[in-house]
Parts: C-alpha cells; structure tokens; sequence
C-alpha cells in the first residue's frame, strides 16, 4: 500500500475553547451568587427596620422582669406610657401622636386593632393611672402584654442616623 495512494490527510485540531459563552455550569453559579445578594440585601434591610421594635421589647421583657421581682419598686404605668410614647414618635410623625394625651392618645393607641383594648380594655389605665397609686393596678400581665401586642403592629422604619 502506498500512502500517497490512499489520500490521507494530517490530524487536524478542533478551534481552542473560546471563553464566551460560559458553560452552563457557570451560568448556574452566577444566578445563584445574584440570588444570595439580593436575599442577603433584603434580609439585611428587614433587619434593621424592625431594629427599635427589637428595642422596645427588649426594654418592655426588662420591664416586666423588674416587675415581677419588686411590684412595689416598679412604676409600670408611666415606664410602659413613655415607652409606647417613645415608639410612636419613633414610628409615626410626631404632629400625630407627639401631643396627644388622655382618650385621644388611647384611640391613636388602638388605631391597629378591630377591638379597641385601649380605650374600652385594659388599656384604659394609661389614660388614669399616672394619677393612682401603684397597688391599684389590677391586671399588669395583661397590660403589658397588650402593650407586647402594640408594638408587635409598629411599621417597620430604617433606623435613624446621628449626625
């Protein structure tokens, strides 16, 4: 056999790999590295604008705790008054709820609830009871956990940056 007979021609390679378009792979790694960002970017911002609500509960179970130790140490009503005070103002414009007093902060406090605990429930005590004596508080537990309940209905706000 002569190889000049059979017409053979020399191994010939394949172009080199070019770089684009990815493989599929990659294209899997990169939809799933933008997916954790934004999930990450969400959650982070979630995060902090439930930061004071956080705060509030943390200082409302202080509270609480305090109570259950020294009842009579403890001035329940005004703490829990200044603290929802607080949250309101923190949470909604302060020319809504910054002046209000008596029956017209109790509604304002019973704006997120069908059943208005504030004005016609336990709620009523933080209208009168700065003006009483400590020992006439009948039922604290359900204050504060009406008070637990309000500040779980808080708008989520960005935290504020000091200047």
């Amino acid at each position: 056999m002569n190889p000049a007979a059979l017409q053979l021609r020399d191994i010939h390679l394949p172009a080199p790999i070019s770089w684009w378009p990815p493989a599929p792979g990659w294209w899997v790694v990169v939809g799933l590295f933008i997916m954790l960002v934004v999930i990450g970017a969400w959650w982070r911002h979630r995060h902090q604008c439930r930061y004071y609500r956080r705060i509030a509960l943390s200082q409302l179970a202080e509270l609480e705790e305090r109570c259950r130790q020294t009842p009579q140490e403890v001035a329940l009503i005004p703490e829990l008054s200044r603290l929802l005070r607080h949250m309101a103002i923190l949470h909604y414009p302060s020319h809504n709820c910054a002046g209000l007093e008596g029956q017209q902060w109790l509604t304002f406090l019973d704006q997120p609830f069908d059943d208005a605990p504030f004005t016609t429930g336990v709620g009523q005590v933080l209208a009168r009871g700065p003006y009483q004596r400590q020992e006439q508080l009948e039922h604290p537990d359900q204050l504060i956990s009406l008070c637990r309940r309000w500040i779980n209905h808080l708008p989520a706000v960005k935290p504020r940056r000091m200047p």
